[in-house]
């Protein structure tokens, strides 16, 4: 099988950057999309925000703690789309292979390009420079020949970066990279590969598919494959995600019901803010919750209808709260995903009916 030609596009703090393109008396300052000094979360921080150690995800309060002087503001999802629309235009005058991830970031396989330009490390730029051009904003790129490598390397010279990594130099690359740098393990599993002694992506590859499926089940084949750059995955222009979610596990056990209500509010904000960036909606919430002696509790609803609003999914996720019926016991873990998606916009205000469909196990 030819190698292929696969780009990863990724824009660089792009709803923050955004906001800084369109109000100049914001540029070169802290800043954050989403939440307030009181309460939320961070959707997006400019770079100038997280020298400060502020990244997307954070409690908003937290942030406004590092940084006094950070400037929130809303989210503007009808902007973000425009401008999302106008770097797909970009990306479609070389390839219709275009695989997005979500409005400011995606695949490209270009190893037949429209424009007949044949290195990918060329076209890589020229998109890049036209980007620049349509919408005054820098994008980051990473060049391989699979979607793994080109999306590590899209991360590896942020911002306004490009990153070639070509088949001669993949072994020596990953072998050298920091385990917590692999895209797909996060900093839980990260902590795990250190106890195990895994450090870098040389030392994973020092371990075998047995004992890393022993130790991370079927994601252990996948860290297998993925340190040799064994990735046969392709570029997808019509990729359906099946769910979409986040979730947090706490430094400390939680155990009052101010602090639980606190925590689903701040999930249900980073749900929404996910739904916007796919413009996605779905049927079927569920909260996931996870105790302190590490037992597991899945509580679930259905929607006849769609939702995907803060509005409708805040009082969904306080009922499934309450379905699990907490009181007594400390939490570790809360999580709220978001299935049976399907892409388009919602208003809210609509009288909700649902079905449960509760497991428990």
């Amino acid at each position: 099988m030819p190698l292929r030609k696969i780009i990863h596009i990724d824009m660089d703090a792009f709803y923050a950057s955004v906001e800084q393109r369109d109000t100049p008396a914001y540029r070169g300052k802290p800043l954050a999309v989403g939440g307030s000094k009181e309460r939320g979360v961070v959707a997006a921080a400019s770079y100038e925000a997280r020298k400060f150690g502020i990244h997307s995800a954070m409690p908003s309060s937290r942030a406004y703690k590092l940084c006094p002087a950070i400037i929130f503001v809303k989210p503007r999802f009808e902007v973000y789309r425009q401008v999302s629309s106008q770097i797909h235009q970009v990306f479609r005058q070389h390839t219709d292979l275009v695989e997005p991830l979500s409005l400011d970031e995606a695949y490209l396989d270009v190893t037949h390009d429209k424009q007949q330009i044949r290195s990918a490390t060329l076209i890589a730029q020229t998109i890049k420079q036209e980007i620049k051009e349509a919408t005054g904003l820098t994008a980051s790129a990473g060049v391989s020949f699979n979607k793994f490598l080109a999306k590590i390397a899209s991360d590896y010279d942020k911002p306004d970066g490009l990153k070639v990594i070509l088949p001669h130099e993949a072994d020596l690359f990953l072998e050298q990279l920091p385990i917590n740098k692999f895209h797909g393990i996060g900093k839980v599993t990260t902590e795990k590969m250190h106890q195990l002694g895994v450090f870098s992506g040389y030392d994973l590859k020092q371990q075998s598919e047995v004992f890393l499926q022993k130790h991370f089940g079927k994601a252990g084949l996948f860290y297998y494959k993925i340190v040799r750059g064994d990735d046969t995955r392709e570029v997808k222009p019509n990729r359906i995600r099946k769910s979409i979610g986040t979730e947090r596990t706490f430094h400390f056990d939680l155990d009052q019901p101010a602090q639980l209500a606190v925590k689903i509010e701040e999930l249900t904000e980073e749900l929404v803010i996910r739904l916007q960036q796919h413009e996605t909606i779905g049927n079927t919430l569920t909260l996931k919750i996870k105790y302190a002696d590490f037992s597991l509790v899945t509580k679930r609803i259905t929607m006849h209808e769609p939702v995907s609003t803060e509005t409708d999914i805040l009082p969904l996720a306080f009922h499934l709260l309450d379905m699990a019926a907490t009181e007594h016991k400390s939490i570790r873990l809360l999580g709220l995903t978001l299935s049976s998606l399907t892409s388009g916009k919602l208003i809210a205000g609509r009288q909700l009916t649902f079905n449960f469909k509760d497991s428990l196990r």
